[in-house]
């Protein structure tokens, strides 16, 4: 999971200290309908709106004057000496926070056929695709990765209108290097297979030259990766033609 906002409250010794999401412990002073005065030690009471109390609707039936509670900073308003607390947990990753490219630190959650789901911390978990989890070809996330595991994740987009948040454990890993010049060989090697089995007007053209239906190559002779192009091919069947019908 990602990391919490804050280990400890702090003890601010004034509102230019405090910053939003920072935790702060306080003795509730007074209820009242619409929410309740908390002492934070600041000299002027943080106002603590009914809807940021988890529980319920009636302020006097979740907090008792005298009460200590754990709040954190929501607002701070300068300008009217006004401090704004929450004792909803922030989140640690919120939408503005996000940016293609982030990379979190984050827990799988759950696995499913066609990826799994990583929180990070934002009001929604990621997910990764089965086909971002590894270089390596794999099936099913459980191959890879089990509920529970930490991972580190590369943010590739997201979108707050469809709270969806696509993610990538490949990204962050090293490429298979010599996997890759692997496939690039094996690609050459077919390429020049193609080029030197002869079509059948290159046949047909040879047989009235009086060559060969063969390849002019030995068998098991390889080319050089800048060596002859195919259209080295079309000029040699052009010039044999011309030999010909002189």
């Amino acid at each position: 999971m990602a990391d919490t906002v804050m280990d400890a409250p702090v003890q601010p010794s004034s509102l230019a200290d405090l910053k939003r999401k920072d935790l702060l412990q306080g003795t509730v002073q007074r209820t009242e309908l619409y929410g309740a005065f908390v002492d934070v030690g600041l000299g002027t009471d943080a106002i603590l709106h009914v809807s940021q109390v988890p529980g319920g609707s009636r302020i006097q039936d979740i907090l008792k004057e005298g009460e200590t509670v754990n709040v954190w900073v929501d607002k701070v308003d300068h300008e009217r000496n006004q401090l704004i607390i929450t004792m909803m947990e922030p989140l640690a990753v919120e939408w503005s926070d996000l940016a293609d490219g982030n990379v979190y630190t984050g827990t799988i959650k759950r696995l499913e056929n066609f990826g799994a789901f990583v929180d990070i911390g934002a009001e929604k978990e990621g997910l990764v695709h089965v086909s971002e989890i590894s270089h390596d070809y794999i099936r099913h996330p459980s191959q890879a990765i089990s509920v529970g595991d930490e991972v580190e994740v590369k943010v590739l987009s997201y979108s707050k209108r469809k709270r969806r948040i696509n993610l990538s454990m490949k990204a962050l890993l090293a490429e298979p290097e010599k996997e890759v010049e692997d496939f690039i060989e094996e690609v050459f090697e077919l390429e020049e297979e193609q080029e030197e089995m002869p079509t059948a007007m290159e046949a047909a053209f040879r047989r009235a030259s009086g060559g060969s239906v063969k390849s002019s190559k030995k068998r098991g002779e390889k080319k050089r990766r800048g060596g002859r192009r195919r259209n080295d091919y079309h000029d040699d069947i052009l010039e044999r033609t011309l030999d010909y019908r002189r």
